[in-house]
């Protein structure tokens, strides 16, 4: 997959924007937030369309006016990408080109192309390009030729139009390749992690998209991980370690964030990235709290995390604070904390709770092993051994290890 310069101005499309009022109570928000996507994107927005209908039209969405109307724009202002606010039918986008004289895409292709832009990791580019010719493959259908042709830009990067147009049979052989090389490295990952998991503490960092979840994880790590304001900044799975006081520490994950109606490809593309915050012992839901929807927005993040499985205890971090001109008393909720990632405000008492939470699963056992049982102490990590004394009647050992530890009840035999 060939990356592009998103800030190249030969790539820079010039977009206009359109959307079906409903009269749904978060229209005018995922508009909004489609102007944030398209702008990510590096497109450059100018004019936005909106019809307030009933329903949609089957064939065409919007109505033979407006269509004209859009049309009469796009030839008067050099508009050479229209975005729907939809997520289209192929006969839909084959209709309205034909009706509008440039390329038509929807939402859902437009994010992809943000991830196709901001995939890092091997198996990160591939999840992408997967979703992008599942996605593509049955809206290539009647779509018209001279558009197969266009340069790059919003919509285009990834696996090749003009490719995928001429050679259907490249697209099933290529979805095939790519599902068997994201089953390896999701197997290769699945064993690493059985034998991460049996030693170390998991925090999974979720959070709707642009709340500051990297910005949170470099800040408690010291971390170097790309950190923009801009939605979908970071795609692939990033995992680093911090430390506490006491010197015991734990694995922070940042994750992919969400975003309302997130297409269902997207979320099998990113299984293995969600699968993250699945496996965690501890989810740090973030939000920011400066945004007047962020309760909405913990709402989609909840409802994702019960769709993926993700059950494990949780803590709501309310991120910005800085944005704010108010005091945050942080010991009035027992299972949230407001924060700023940016200035390190609450972040001391944000790491406390983390620990807090490990310790309370934690048990601490003061064994004596006899030589001969020596090799029991390879089955925990030497982080998990406080002291250790040997003595003539064995091993005098402190060790503090979870109470779910699979071997506990081999431990417990040698309790002094």
């Amino acid at each position: 997959m060939t990356e592009k310069n998103i800030f190249d101005k030969k790539e820079i499309s010039q977009v206009l924007l359109v959307g079906i009022d409903l009269s749904q109570t978060d229209f005018y928000d995922s508009m909004d937030e489609l102007r944030e996507l398209t702008l990510t994107a590096g497109g450059n927005i100018i004019g936005q369309v909106i019809q307030k209908r009933r329903s949609i039209d089957k064939n065409h969405i919007l109505g033979p006016g407006k269509l004209e109307e859009i049309n009469d724009f796009v030839k008067q202002h050099g508009v050479d990408l229209v975005i729907f606010n939809e997520n289209l039918l192929p006969a839909q986008i084959a209709n309205i080109e034909n009706l509008v004289d440039c390329r038509v895409i929807d939402r859902t292709m437009l994010i992809l192309d943000i991830f196709a832009q901001r995939a890092r990791t091997a198996e990160g580019k591939l999840q992408v390009e997967a979703a992008q010719l599942k996605y593509l493959q049955p809206r290539l259908v009647g779509r018209r030729s001279d558009l197969s042709k266009l340069a790059g830009g919003i919509g285009t990067r990834g696996p090749g139009e003009t490719k995928l147009e001429t050679d259907r049979r490249y697209i099933r052989e290529r979805i095939r390749k790519l599902d068997e090389e994201i089953e390896k490295l999701a197997k290769n990952r699945s064993l690493l992690r059985s034998k991460r998991v049996k030693n170390e503490n998991l925090v999974a960092i979720v959070g709707y998209t642009n709340a500051g979840k990297s910005t949170l994880l470099n800040t408690l790590t010291n971390a170097d991980i790309y950190a923009e304001d801009q939605l979908f900044a970071t795609l692939d799975t990033t995992t680093r370690r911090v430390v506490f006081e006491s010197g015991s520490s734990a694995l922070l994950t940042d994750t992919v964030g969400f975003i309302r109606d997130l297409p269902h490809e997207i979320v099998k593309a990113f299984k293995s990235t969600l699968e993250e915050a699945v496996f965690a012992d501890l989810i740090l839901l973030v939000a920011d709290v400066s945004d007047p929807l962020c309760q909405d927005k913990i709402e989609v993040t909840k409802r994702t995390l019960e769709e993926i499985g993700a059950d494990a205890k949780q803590i709501s971090v309310f991120n910005k604070c800085d944005k704010l001109d108010k005091d945050f008393n942080n010991q009035l909720l027992q299972d949230s904390i407001f924060i700023s990632a940016k200035t390190g405000f609450g972040l001391d008492l944000l790491k406390q709770k983390i620990e807090e939470f490990f310790d309370q699963s934690m048990v601490e056992l003061q064994l004596v092993i006899p030589y001969q049982n020596f090799a029991i102490l390879s089955k925990i990590s030497k982080d998990e051994i406080v002291s250790f004394e040997n003595l003539d009647d064995g091993a005098h050992v402190k060790i503090k290890i979870d109470k779910s530890n699979r071997y506990i009840k081999e431990f417990e035999k040698f309790i002094k």
